[in-house]
């Protein structure tokens, strides 16, 4: 774990400072584009950290039982655009219905697990694959799918990889110490929903997250069942 958290740390730390050392040599002269690139670098570094030791945290409170969701009624399609903050939009096609119901989630909680699944989505792709981001409404919950093409996880592994610290197979560069789906599947938990893994068809994994709908919808139609009670009653 140390080993592992402790290069996670010092890859982004070590690019921060190669790029300030950089930037305050009197020995090159930087163009505009140089300094506008090694100030990228420099707020990407910082943006890995804030990830990092934001997982860790969040993984320090589901182990001591200090989450406190804060339930409240609200619009998906209010939450998961702002968990895509930050991720290249030719990454990710979103599709989220206005019209589906408002479930009783913690915001909060709800946008970090999205945004945990699509950051792992996203590692996962082959170049030039989107990942896909949707919602569909059930009978009392609402699921939110996050979809990716990349190379799978076999199913004796799918429920493992939520456990903390474990990654399945080769990962790629920058894939993290893996926290990500624990946090996630920790908070969809809190917040009395599930977070589950099934293979995506044609090859992927998708990760489904199912969460409680604030007001259950109407049962499956038995249009049917009732045409035909409605017959055998007499006249």
């Amino acid at each position: 774990l140390l080993a592992a958290v402790s290069h996670d740390l010092r890859t982004p730390l070590a690019g921060i400072k190669a790029a300030v050392s950089s930037l305050r040599s009197d020995d090159v002269a930087w163009s505009e584009e140089d300094r506008a690139e090694l100030l990228e670098g420099i707020e990407e570094g910082a943006d890995r950290l804030d990830h990092l030791v934001g997982n860790l945290l969040d993984m320090s409170r589901l182990q001591t039982g200090t989450v406190t969701p804060l339930i409240r009624e609200i619009d998906v399609d209010e939450v998961v655009p702002m968990a895509l903050v930050g991720v290249p939009e030719d990454s990710v096609g979103l599709d989220v219905p206005e019209t589906l119901p408002m479930v009783a989630v913690d915001p909060g909680l709800l946008e970090r697990s999205v945004a945990n699944l699509v950051e792992n989505a996203v590692k996962y792709s082959p170049p030039g694959r989107r990942v896909t981001v949707s919602a569909s409404a059930l009978v009392d919950r609402v699921e939110v799918r996050v979809v990716d093409r990349g190379p799978g996880v076999p199913d004796e592994a799918k429920d493992r990889i939520f456990e903390p610290f474990q990654r399945y197979g080769d990962a790629p560069r920058g894939a993290g110490v893996g926290l990500g789906l624990a946090v996630a599947r920790g908070f969809a938990e809190a917040m009395d929903g599930t977070l589950t893994a099934e293979d995506t068809p044609g090859g992927g994994l998708t990760m489904v997250l199912s969460l409680r709908a604030a007001r259950p919808g109407p049962e499956p139609s038995r249009a049917g069942e009732d045409t035909a009670e409605q017959e055998r009653q007499p006249q």
